[in-house]
């Protein structure tokens, strides 16, 4: 396969378009978007865990307090979840948590 070396090079990196997008490292744009990010990676290793565990989402749901339209919110990236959701989201589903 062969490549041309000058459209390579006018290729922009995924950091120059996420700058255009969401503005620089340490802007409020950027903050709340990477936030958002990192929200939606959880939740989708949650949702992952859960599905291969054969846990429904009201079976999770009942495990934890919540109902399961809460959990729905969480797994479409719709809401954000509190740090003791989590570790509660965790335990249910048999996961460990370590901090590094």
């Amino acid at each position: 396969m062969e490549f041309n070396e000058e459209k390579l090079a006018k290729l922009k990196t995924a950091d120059e378009l996420f700058d255009e997008r969401y503005g620089k490292r340490g802007t409020s744009k950027r903050i709340e978007f990477e936030a958002k990010a990192k929200s939606w990676y959880y939740a989708e290793i949650l949702k992952e865990t859960r599905k291969k565990e054969k846990i429904t989402q009201k079976q999770l749901a009942e495990k934890i307090g919540k109902k399961r339209e809460y959990i729905a919110l969480l797994e479409q990236g719709e809401t954000d979840m509190q740090l003791s959701t989590f570790i509660s989201i965790s335990e249910a589903l048999g996961l460990k948590l370590t901090i590094c």
